[in-house]
């Protein structure tokens, strides 16, 4: 697309959907309004009711730019630094997984088993619950229950030193730093590292909720070039099929939840029966599996078994 003169925001936007839509970018319309508003500093209302307003030299400049690295493959949310999550926005970058709307089931899920749902005024929402979120990334899973549960001490680990970064800068954003404890660990080991780990002692955890790396390596070619080339690897592939960090993830979560302690994790593309397989023993009860809005298989739940050892 070439520089023009007297441009204005109906007529970029026109000509930016179709350099996407050739380029073959998903959500081309959605994608060319995002990188508009980021080049404008404006909102989305704004732009509506202005669209005669003219893009200067320097924004038509900046905002072929951003269209020309979108063309390319990068994600919109790296271009914009920028992805909305549970209502609230975070600070994306390339160390960390861009937060899916799909996540969001997890805090449902959540929620909902400790007993406070969507209902502000529930009593447990001020309890003092003590919640671990594996494989933080962007920190929101576990900023996004600090702000449900305004009572909560979360331990967020992440194997990234460079992601916890980026969730230690969105929790200072959101006002939640203070109870959130950002620890550098593979899965849990950090909190298991030179305990027993099998006595009462051990289980701190009310919560440990969790959004895994679940792709399987051998689904590498079949990504999209946004995720395969520009999200973290790390974060993306959970060995060759995909399930593998689901057994020592649940292992480790039966070692640290208190009786009657909730377990929560996200699932991956066809994983539903290997984790449901995995909860089928009597450290675990009232297994369960909640489908997404369609209606595949997305987030898995147990209850750590009181009666178990």
């Amino acid at each position: 697309m070439a520089l023009m003169k007297h441009v204005d925001i109906r007529s970029s936007l026109r000509d930016a959907i179709a350099e996407l839509e050739h380029n073959h970018v998903p959500s081309a319309a959605l994608a060319a309004e995002l990188l508009l508003m980021h080049t404008l500093g404006r909102n989305r209302e704004w732009m509506h009711a202005h669209p005669e307003q003219e893009l200067s030299a320097t924004e038509q400049e900046q905002y072929l730019s951003l269209l020309s690295r979108r063309a390319s493959g990068v994600p919109t949310q790296h271009l914009t630094g920028h992805q909305e999550f549970w209502g609230r926005d975070f600070e994306v970058t390339p160390d960390v997984l861009i937060p899916r709307p799909e996540t969001e089931h997890v805090i449902e899920v959540a929620l909902e088993r400790l007993g406070v749902g969507n209902n502000v005024s529930a009593p447990r929402r001020q309890e003092e619950f003590r919640i671990a979120d594996i494989g933080t990334g962007s920190g929101c899973i576990a900023i996004a229950l600090a702000h449900e549960l305004p009572a909560a001490f979360i331990t967020a680990t992440d194997i990234s030193a460079p992601a916890l970064d980026v969730a230690r800068r969105n929790a200072t954003r959101h006002g939640v730093a203070s109870r959130i404890d950002f620890v550098e660990s593979n899965l849990l080991d950090i909190l298991l590292h030179g305990s027993r780990a099998t006595g009462q002692e051990s289980r701190q955890f009310d919560l440990i909720a969790s959004n895994p790396p679940y792709i399987g390596q051998w689904e590498a070619s079949t990504l999209q070039r946004e995720v395969r080339d520009h999200e973290p690897a790390s974060a993306l592939f959970g060995g060759e099929s995909g399930t593998e960090l689901y057994a020592p993830l649940i292992a480790q979560a039966a070692l640290l939840l208190k009786a009657g302690g909730i377990l929560v994790l996200e699932l991956g593309h066809k994983s539903s029966e290997r984790v449901i397989r995995l909860l089928d023993s009597p450290e675990w009860s009232h297994a369960a599996i909640t489908n997404d809005l369609a209606g595949i298989p997305r987030v898995a739940c147990a209850v750590r078994n009181p009666l178990a050892q």
